[in-house]
């Protein structure tokens, strides 16, 4: 777990979790979320490339497309596409990078963000201290032509030090219709200004283009779960991050950060989308979504520390500011096959889904947190998180009717222009009692609040339409909760949850004028959410003269979800989406020497993704539940001196499976997780 205090941050009396990724045999290179995750009690994981190239994770209920429903930072600041506006991560550093990574529940809405799911925090790897350079060369080949490969430099001059690497990924993909090329890269150095005040600055680039399979249907998967009758789609981001900070230590009782970062981004998604899968892609145009993301935020948060009388107290204060000035169009692309992102409106006028929207989004909050130490073991944080929010979203669409010759009978732009402010605030309490190291008490209670995207309002999709009326979701997440290390043999992490989702955003069956049934996203209802997270690890054999030592680890979740309150027909007392009623990891990790394995055992009960929990999968694969799925994954490494091995076989048994069922771009429909898969990596650092 994270410390009470970490710089200018509280973390007491909260659920927190934190991977290293220096010593874990984790299939790294391939930034395998299962494996990485492994010890995160109750994530649910879309797996569905073999290169990692996106991160897919919910938990509680919450949808895990893109990581949208958690704040996302890398070094502590926001790399998400907008915030507020379009939360979705397109951007996930390579676990080869990482040094760890923090995970904060619910109770996160009041330093980070007002997200459900809370906060994921990416932290790099840091400089080595020593004079000169440290470089590291990691190459992996694997299955379906997986080429990666992986080079880090990192050292000291004498007050300046700096860490860079470049991250390469090319394959075929586990499907026909599904190879992609990527290029990460990553500059950081700091500067002492002197013994209290440190400076640093980092750059951040990503650019990848991947051909998407396309979605299926259930009749389709259970065919085939590898084919494609989508040979044109594709996928490109080019995303640019920055960050400066400053760190000013001003004494043993007050610490500053200050983070300036921004983002200069644009994502395409190029494709024939049909509402109707199975259809074969009939070679006209394609549809063409641009999204073009221009943000900056500033963050300053002070950390002092008092004691009055036998009362010691920490107090956090700090405000963010965060703009952004985001574009989104959607129109006709080429009836080529090639990834060509440009429109073609002059050669498709009537093309149907034709949009162009500006969103200026401005947000500014200030938060505060406190740790109150009635005694060495005993403390209280109370913290509140005042949001100011105004968003607008500015455009048009183009409403056009043909006949059977495609000449327009109707055609017409519809200016829109919509601007909604609103201010509120968050409130949160969280305990903490250490009696010993085996027994540590938590528990806490904390707002949550979560904006429309302006994906929900403005993009057209095939696969189902937009509630005019889609509005904001609220709530709060509770936690209670102990977590400990008895005798360094078994640490243990149980804790029980609850989260009330007011409001909360879904899709639900609606019949249409024209008589056909229809997917519709918007406020389906109020949902309550409760459950049980477990992870205990045991130390079964540790024999110092032979360096034989062996762990058997449990990572379970067992939760309960309801909808509560619907003004939809036939939602009440319906499970929530997204929830496996078990979610299941445990495995062995064994050492010997050099020599380090891993076998991880992986089952999650089946869960629905619509409010109406339909079972039967639509035409468009995108309604339907997801099926339980059990997998097997072993992963082996072994380190000489400069030298280290890293192998590993995933999905062991070859299980048929998926895990999503996408309502967009790689779909619609359901996407399958990659088979049987081996990858191999050669490490030499000097």
């Amino acid at each position: 777990k994270l410390d009470d205090i970490v710089e200018t941050s509280i973390y007491a009396g909260k659920k927190t979790e934190v991977i290293l990724l220096d010593n874990s045999s984790a299939g790294l290179s391939l930034n395998n979320a299962r494996q990485i995750y492994r010890h995160v009690a109750g994530l649910n994981i879309y797996q569905n490339d073999d290169a990692g190239l996106q991160l897919n994770v919910g938990g509680r209920g919450l949808d895990p497309n893109r990581t949208s429903n958690f704040n996302t930072r890398q070094n502590g600041y926001d790399i998400s596409a907008d915030v507020l506006g379009y939360p979705e991560s397109y951007y996930t550093p390579p676990a080869e990078a990482l040094q760890r990574i923090e995970i904060v529940r619910g109770a996160a809405s009041l330093q980070y963000g007002t997200q459900f799911g809370g906060l994921i925090n990416f932290v790099l790897k840091a400089p080595s201290r020593n004079e000169g350079n440290k470089y590291t060369i990691r190459s992996t080949a694997g299955s379906n032509s997986l080429f990666t490969n992986f080079f880090s430099i990192d050292g000291t001059n004498k007050d300046i030090s700096y860490y860079s690497f470049i991250n390469y990924k090319k394959g075929d993909g586990f499907r026909e219709n599904s190879n992609f090329e990527s290029t990460n890269g990553y500059i950081y150095f700091n500067k002492s200004i002197n013994k209290r005040l440190l400076a640093s600055f980092e750059f951040t680039i990503l650019d990848y283009l991947a051909q998407q399979a396309g979605g299926l249907n259930d009749q389709m998967f259970l065919a085939d779960p590898l084919q494609s009758n989508r040979s044109r789609n594709w996928f490109k981001v080019n995303w640019l991050l920055y960050n400066l900070k400053l760190n000013y230590k001003q004494s043993e009782n007050s610490h500053h950060t200050l983070s300036v970062f921004g983002l200069d981004a644009e994502r395409f998604a190029l494709g024939y989308r049909s509402n109707r899968v199975v259809q074969e892609d009939p070679m006209i145009e394609r549809d063409l979504i641009r999204g073009e993301f221009d943000n900056i935020g500033m963050e300053y948060k002070i950390l002092l520390r008092r004691k009055i009388k036998d009362i010691r107290t920490a107090n956090l204060l700090g405000f963010k500011f965060y703009k952004s000035n985001n574009t989104s169009m959607q129109g006709p692309g080429s009836d080529g096959v090639g990834p060509d992102f440009n429109f073609y409106y002059d050669v498709s006028p009537y093309y149907k889904n034709q949009s162009s929207y500006k969103y200026p989004n401005l947000n500014a909050a200030f938060f505060t947190e406190n740790i109150i130490y009635f005694n060495q073991k005993f403390s209280i944080t109370p913290g509140m998180r005042y949001e100011k929010i105004e968003t607008t979203s500015d455009g048009n669409y183009v409403f056009i009717l043909v006949d059977g010759a495609n000449n327009p009978i109707t055609n017409t732009i519809e200016y829109n222009k919509t601007n909604n402010s609103r201010d509120f605030i968050l409130l949160g309490l969280g305990f903490s009692y250490k009696k010993n190291k085996a027994l540590n008490c938590y528990g806490n209670i904390s707002q949550n609040y979560r904006s429309v995207t302006f994906s929900d309002i403005s993009i057209v999709n095939p696969a189902y339409i937009i509630n005019p009326d889609i509005d904001d979701e609220e709530g709060y997440t509770a936690d209670l909760g102990v977590r400990g290390n008895i005798k360094s043999r078994v640490s243990y992490d149980i804790n029980i949850f609850y989260l009330l989702y007011e409001q909360r955003i879904g899709f639900v069956q609606k019949l249409q004028n024209d008589g056909n049934i229809k997917s519709e996203r918007g406020n389906v209802g109020d949902a309550r959410i409760a459950g049980l997270e477990s992870l205990i690890d045991i130390k079964i054999l540790d024999i110092n003269h032979t360096e034989l030592k062996c762990n058997y680890y449990i990572n379970t979740s067992f939760i309960k979800s309801e909808y509560i309150n619907s003004q939809q027909n036939g939602i009440q007392g319906n499970s929530v989406e997204f929830v496996p009623a078990i979610n299941l990891k445990t495995g062995f990790n064994l050492s010997y020497k050099a020599l380090t394995s891993n076998i991880q055992f992986t089952y999650l009960s089946q869960q629905y993704t619509d409010a109406t929990n339909a079972i039967e999968g639509n035409l468009s694969g995108v309604i339907g539940e997801i099926p339980e799925y059990k997998i097997f994954d072993l992963s082996l490494a072994y380190q000489r001196n400069k030298y280290k091995i890293e192998s590993g076989v995933n999905n062991l048994l070859n299980a048929s499976y998926f895990t999503r069922r996408a309502t967009g771009y790689p779909g619609p429909g359901i996407i399958p997780s990659p088979p049987r898969n081996y990858h191999i990596t050669l490490e030499l650092q000097f």
